[in-house]
């Protein structure tokens, strides 16, 4: 569809001459996802949808018995603003609240505000300069302290605050929050900003109370003691904290939304592996969920069978693959391996990332391995679909790799290996220990080694990999090896944050303890301008331009090698009753889960 036709369509929307709904429709026959369609219409005033209630309508708080869950990769911490991976954000999202977080169909849902802000309640500014929150009113910190605008003010000089090293910097360090009253606060950007649900929103957006953290921000904020003991508003209050094995809370008898929870306690459990924790489910019953089901599909439809259990697969933007090592992570330089000063002594070979991007046989590891959970893709960024390119493709050709090695004068030794300048192609492949991934870096492996490249695996514990300790070597935000392999989550339905980790300002370095998003350490001005292009652009079809030639740079470059794209995947009792969304974390409508009787 041509712009013209689009805007046309929208402004039929806004004269009342097209429902909302026909108009996502429509927009889905062609291709967009109902979030993008949703977003479209938003961003030009048009109000949102109201999210769709569950049939069931509870009548009392409680009573549900004891929640089990399972995590194979368990929290090790639980505060929102250092949670570097999903793990520990889900481990954070049973105590902690956002303003707002995202549903199945890319909708705003308040948590802590009292609504929405959309143009027409005025909570939106016409110039996109700015957003209004109203705050709900009568929420009690799990201590009993209230819930005000401070709360918000104290978040945002946190987390902006370089010294406190926090994941959620980017999120706050280019707005100003003024408290407008107890119970509103408004958020002010320095242009016209067409994502303004980021501070305070979804996974990022979870607040920690002033009155425990006050004292502990900055350079001391890893000494707060609620960090490993959180007090939220959550529908859960924190009981216990083993980390890395078992997170345990206890229903919030004052939680302010009423006859909710339904459980009267939550056992998120940690550790183990995929597989097992699918057979927790689905198999023997022992749990009632199960995250994250990264198991070979032809596994997971044998445990359906069983009867006890089903997989839920839900839309979302989750991409698993490689990142080739723009760095050097042998040789240290100030103190810091994989330095942002340094050059990858075979990956800057453009011949080699251009091999490695063709031995990867992404249309065997969907169909040996993943199945309906995970579809081969040469994006990155695949979802909603309007953000995704068509122009790029991809190709698993050992015979072709070889020769452009070859060509580029990598010559093969006595012992199968390519040779260039007394350097020669080994190289060390690591992903967490994973049955799926295992067997798609054996895949890799093999490619590779016909093609006179060889390829050491290593294996990290779940737990330690996605660790959030700075003292960890082995973390992926590191990257202290050459190749890696991991799933990155897309936590809301705008690419904004998803796509920042390709940019300069994103380095993961030693001086931000690693919590940079730019871990694979390759940059290009064209990405850096086309993101801060982005930021400023109102007009969602050039937006989303922006957004494709990011992309189209990583992804053409190998800095990134996408495998499968994965839809949020989880286990689930068939007596549960789930509200997952592709856009949030899995937990953000804990509250509203419930088992049958």
């Amino acid at each position: 569809m041509e712009e013209r036709q689009l805007r046309s369509l929208i402004n039929k929307v806004k004269a009342g001459k097209l429902s909302r709904r026909g108009f996502i429709t429509r927009m889905v026959a062609l291709g967009l996802t109902a979030p993008l369609a949703a977003q479209m219409l938003n961003s030009v005033g048009v109000a949102q949808a109201q999210t769709a209630k569950h049939m069931y309508k509870p009548t009392k708080r409680g009573g549900g018995g004891a929640l089990k869950v399972l995590w194979w990769q368990g929290a090790t911490l639980l505060n929102p603003h250092f949670a570097v991976g999903t793990k520990d954000q889900e481990g954070c999202r049973i105590f902690y609240e956002p303003l707002a977080g995202w549903d199945a169909d890319g909708n705003l849902v308040p948590f802590l505000a009292a609504e929405v802000p959309t143009l027409a309640n005025g909570g939106l500014s016409k110039d996109g300069m700015s957003v209004t929150w109203k705050l709900k009113r009568n929420v009690k910190w799990h201590d009993g302290k209230d819930f005000t605008a401070d709360d918000c003010l104290f978040n945002w000089e946190y987390g902006k605050d370089p010294a406190t090293a926090s994941v959620t910097i980017g999120s706050y360090k280019d707005v100003m929050v003024e408290k407008v009253d107890s119970h509103t606060v408004k958020v002010k950007f320095t242009k016209p900003t067409p994502f303004w649900a980021d501070a305070f929103v979804g996974t990022r957006g979870m607040l920690i109370p002033k009155h425990l953290f006050a004292d502990y921000a900055g350079a001391k904020s890893r000494e707060a003691p609620a960090n490993l003991k959180p007090v939220g508003t959550g529908p859960y209050k924190f009981v216990d904290f083993k980390p890395g094995d078992l997170v345990t809370g206890a229903i919030n008898m004052d939680y302010h939304v009423p006859n909710q929870p339904h459980f009267d306690t939550i056992e998120m459990k940690g550790g183990g592996d995929a597989v097992s924790a699918a057979r927790a489910v689905m198999q023997t019953g022992e749990y009632d969920y199960a995250w994250n089901m990264q198991v070979e599909d032809e596994i997971l439809l044998k445990m359906e069978k069983d009867g006890k259990g089903k997989a839920n697969i839900v839309p979302g933007g989750n991409i698993e693959h490689m990142q080739l090592n723009s760095t050097d992570p042998w040789t240290e330089v100030d103190g810091e391996r994989s330095h942002a000063k340094t050059k990858h002594p075979l990956l800057s070979d453009p011949a080699v990332r251009q091999a490695m991007g063709l031995l990867v046989d992404r249309a065997g590891v969907q169909e040996f391995i993943y199945g309906r959970t995970g579809i081969a893709t040469a994006n990155f960024l695949n979802n909603p679909e309007r953000y995704r390119s068509k122009t790029m493709k991809y190709e698993f050709n050992v015979e072709k790799a070889a020769k452009i090695l070859e060509d580029g004068g990598w010559k093969k030794g006595s012992d199968g290996i390519r040779e260039k300048g007394g350097k020669k192609l080994k190289m060390v492949f690591q992903t967490s220990i994973n049955a799926p991934r295992q067997k798609t870096q054996q895949i890799v492996k093999q490619a590779a080694q016909k093609a006179g490249i060889d390829l050491e695996l290593k294996s990290v514990t779940a737990s330690v990999f996605f660790s959030s300790d700075v003292a960890n070597p082995d973390t992926y935000t590191k990257f202290y090896c050459d190749v890696q392999m991991y799933t990155t989550t897309m936590t809301e339905p705008d690419p904004g944050l998803f796509m920042n980790q390709f940019t300069t300002e994103q380095l993961a370095t030693k001086e931000n303890k690693w919590q940079g998003r730019n871990i694979t350490r390759f940059t290009h001005p064209e990405i850096d301008a086309a993101y801060k292009a982005q930021e400023g652009e109102l007009d969602p079809v050039k937006r989303a331009a922006h957004f494709i030639k990011i992309n189209e740079i990583a992804c053409s470059n190998n800095a990134v090698i996408p495998v499968v794209y994965r839809p949020r995947v989880g286990a689930v009792s068939n007596k549960l009753h789930v509200n997952i969304s592709g856009w949030d974390n899995d937990l953000y409508q804990l509250r509203e889960w419930y088992r049958d009787a």
